[in-house]
């Protein structure tokens, strides 16, 4: 089992969190019977702060932050987000979590190229329902939230990688999501676009009292984390 203190900004009811995890284990067939990557993690991320998780190349850190998104499941543990027991959701009300409650940004963008800035961010909004008339607004406050207003018109073809990212991110923050979770985000990015893209998501966490998990391998990024754990040999310890 881990064992995380909690971050200092933040309050210590549970009602403060953003996201707990307890006794996650998840294994996957191997030639010599099972291979166990996460042997009973433990966390809990308060509201508008920054975990950082990092670890080894094969650790099984992807593995954890698709079972806390509910894109995969744990073999045994719960996941609750804001309160919401997720990992009892099946069918349609787990895709309603996914669609509302989480955000995901990936190393790539992942953006539609036929489609501008603007009707990438609003793509989350319209696939729960909303109209366009309602979404636009909406998408128009997440782009300029990531300072990029004024690409609202431009389809990813002409971004740059660093541009392309922050609309990623504006995409996850659209729904108002109560968590963000992000897979190695300025990854594919230059030292200057990272930057930038470490800081915004450092001011969003401040400003706007949004949450987020990081898997990472950048120190940099790392250190805007208020906390940062390591997933070492299925368990996720205190790092540094």
């Amino acid at each position: 089992m881990s064992e995380q203190q909690p971050a200092a900004n933040a309050s210590a009811t549970p009602e403060g969190l953003a996201l707990e995890a307890t006794a996650i284990r998840k294994s996957y067939p191997a030639p010599e019977g099972r291979l166990e990557v996460l042997k009973g993690v433990d966390l809990a991320v308060r509201r508008g702060t920054i975990l950082a998780i990092v670890g080894a190349s094969g650790s099984g850190k992807s593995t954890l932050l698709n079972i806390l998104g509910t894109l995969d499941r744990a073999d045994t543990g719960t996941v609750a987000i804001g309160g919401k027991r997720v990992h009892e959701l099946k069918g349609a009300a787990l895709a309603r979590v996914r669609a509302r409650e989480i955000g995901f940004v990936f190393q790539f963008h992942h953006l539609l190229p036929e489609f501008t800035a603007e009707e990438n961010v609003m793509m989350p909004l319209r696939l729960t329902g909303r109209t366009a008339k309602d979404a636009r607004p909406l998408a128009h406050d997440a782009l300029r939230a990531v300072g990029l207003m004024e690409r609202w018109s431009h389809r990813p073809a002409q971004l740059s990688g660093g541009e392309a990212q922050r609309v990623a991110v504006a995409r996850a923050l659209v729904s108002a999501p109560e968590l963000v979770l992000a897979d190695e985000p300025s990854g594919n990015l230059d030292p200057a676009a990272a930057e930038a893209l470490h800081e915004l998501m450092s001011s969003l966490a401040r400003d706007r009292h949004q949450t987020f998990v990081l898997v990472t391998h950048n120190d940099k990024l790392a250190s805007i984390a208020d906390q940062v754990l390591k997933l070492q040999d299925g368990c996720l310890v205190p790092s540094g």
